[in-house]
């Protein structure tokens, strides 16, 4: 069993920076694949950006792919994702989700077994 809790969340500017993290509870967390998802209202869970359990593989959503860098470190149970470069766009409600493999379908988010309550983002223009 894993218990995920997200944190970082909050109001920031356009072109400003936020690290959200994501704590996990649970001695194999390190076993496991996390992805960070996000979501507005009336809308589905869109991926964001995903990584191994070693870190070894590491993929992003286009909307992602040179603003936001997502790293872990085991030894502290935590999963973070560095966003910059904030676009209104931006604004959701992230979460980080985790699950043991994925394969090459880290996108899609019924895979994944165990997630967070998630963390605000508001970007303001």
């Amino acid at each position: 069993q894993v218990q995920l809790v997200e944190s970082g969340g909050g109001l920031v500017q356009a072109g400003g920076s936020l690290r959200l993290s994501c704590a996990a509870s649970g001695r194999t967390f390190s076993s496991y694949t996390v992805g960070w998802f996000r979501q507005t209202p009336g809308k589905e869970r869109e991926f964001v950006a995903y990584i191994t359990w070693s870190g070894s593989s590491i993929y992003y959503a286009d909307s992602a792919t040179g603003r936001f860098t997502i790293s872990r470190d085991n030894a502290k149970n935590t999963v973070y994702l560095q966003m910059d470069s904030l676009k209104p766009e931006d604004t959701a409600v992230y979460f980080c989700a985790a699950t043991l493999d994925v394969s090459h379908f880290y996108f899609r988010a019924d895979l994944y077994n165990y997630w967070g309550q998630g963390t605000q983002v508001t970007v303001s223009s």
